[in-house]
């Protein structure tokens, strides 16, 4: 049997703390089932926007999606990780990456550093939180033993191996450094390179005693009667897709709503995608679609 679909809302923005809360609530009556905040300098701090989202609901689970590793040392990680836990009552989410915006790094004052040693990074980071949140000692003490549920995200075969080895949930962002254009802006990979790392997945997660959750982000909503004429359009913005990928690829959505839910539905058959991310401004396109697909 597929595993029931789960659905989050990456959240990017805070203009007040009442819209915030309103905006938590109103992704809670649509029904998302995870409220998700990111980890970029210019958007929100993580921790306490998940703490107001969660006293502003009662359902939905909160999470990072996905924290930056490098901005933190493994055991100031592992207090915020238990606060947040604590305070939301068990509802944490830990949602960790490398990070890939050099921006950020030199203007936070941090080491940048080589690919591998930002992977090296996250590993000591994963090794580290196991090792301090399964503490039954540790202060404070996490609400979820023997930590809060894990999501690695990323695509390259180390990532791709650590998220098999030790998350519970797996991300795959669909996206990569775009090539001559400046650092941190993506574009999206096409549905059979998406596929052969999903393969990869798979191979290395064969031992697992349980099968991961898999995560997609979904990059854009597109409701429409002409799925065709709005995949061209968006072959036309340069996101390293023609428009025959850009219909194929599981990073978008285009179509009715009907469409949309088939979709996923197939996308879940093909790559195992269960739980869809989709991006804040498409908070109320995607509800009709995730209301097709309720209990499904």
């Amino acid at each position: 049997m597929p595993r029931p679909f789960r659905f989050g809302v990456n959240m990017l923005a805070i203009d007040t703390g009442a819209a915030w809360r309103e905006k938590c609530r109103r992704a809670e009556a649509l029904g998302y089932d995870v409220l998700l905040v990111p980890d970029h300098l210019g958007m929100p701090a993580p921790f306490p926007a998940l703490v107001a989202a969660a006293e502003a609901t009662e359902r939905p689970r909160v999470g990072t999606f996905v924290l930056n590793a490098g901005f933190f040392p493994p055991a100031l990680l592992a207090r915020e990780v238990a606060t947040t836990d604590a305070l939301t009552g068990g509802r944490l989410e830990l949602g960790l990456g490398t990070g890939y915006v050099r921006a950020e790094f030199e203007a936070a004052g941090l080491p940048w550093g080589t690919p591998g040693e930002r992977v090296d990074h996250l590993v000591r980071t994963v090794e580290e939180l196991d090792r301090l949140l399964g503490d039954p000692e540790h202060v404070p003490r996490a609400v979820q033993r023997p930590r809060p549920p894990l999501l690695i995200g990323g695509n390259g075969p180390r990532m791709l191996r650590l998220a098999a080895e030790r998350a519970e949930i797996a991300a795959f962002t669909g996206g990569r450094q775009a090539p001559g254009k400046p650092e941190g802006t993506l574009e999206l990979l096409p549905a059979e390179e998406l596929a052969a790392s999903v393969a990869r997945y798979q191979g290395y997660a064969a031992g697992r005693p349980e099968p991961a959750e898999l995560n997609i982000l979904v990059q854009r909503v597109l409701v429409t009667d002409d799925r065709r004429a709005a995949a061209r359009e968006i072959a036309a913005m340069g996101v390293g897709l023609d428009e025959e990928q850009a219909l194929e690829a599981p990073t978008l959505l285009i179509g009715t709503v009907r469409q949309m839910a088939e979709q996923l539905r197939e996308r879940r058959e093909r790559y195992g995608f269960s739980y869809v991310t989709v991006l804040d401004p498409c908070l109320e396109a995607f509800a009709p679609v995730l209301e097709e697909l309720r209990g499904s």
